[in-house]
């Protein structure tokens, strides 16, 4: 039962029955939702470009956040260190593991960083261009999970 007021007025307020219900529960349209577990693993996926062959990278994701940040120089614009690739290794552990060890599942990250030195008076510094751990970083389980 609805119960509405006629009057504004506290006084003079008087209570009406509304015996129509209207109910809002079912529509005539049903819309249909978007697969959210698949977004969000395309979104993953999509961001670390996973199944994409390093020379195909486009600039976005995380090669937009490395290139975005590098080169890196000294102060005196002597030795600059140039990012150019990431590479993501299969995880150390199974989900199945790492969740009786209490563990993150992750995956270690490393860059191929080349450094050189733009100094003539250094002539002897050879380039140097080098895999480099950066680290781990958390891993989306297929189900879309990413815990530790």
């Amino acid at each position: 039962m609805f119960i509405s007021f006629s009057s504004t007025n506290p006084e003079t307020m008087s209570l009406q029955h509304i015996s129509e219900r209207i109910s809002f529960a079912s529509t005539k349209k049903r819309l249909e939702y978007p697969d959210f577990l698949e977004i969000q693993l395309k979104s993953f996926k999509d961001f670390f470009q996973l199944g994409t062959a390093p020379e195909n990278r486009k600039n976005e994701g995380l090669y937009r956040v490395f290139a975005e940040n590098f080169p890196i120089t000294d102060t005196r614009n002597n030795f600059v260190l140039e990012f150019l690739d990431y590479y993501i290794d299969p995880p150390r552990y199974s989900i199945e593991e790492c969740l009786e060890r209490g563990l993150t599942y992750s995956v270690p990250l490393k860059a191929k960083l080349k450094l050189y030195c733009t100094d003539p008076e250094h002539e002897d510094f050879d380039t140097v261009v080098q895999d480099v751990y950066l680290g781990t970083i958390p891993y989306m389980t297929p189900r879309g999970y990413l815990f530790n």
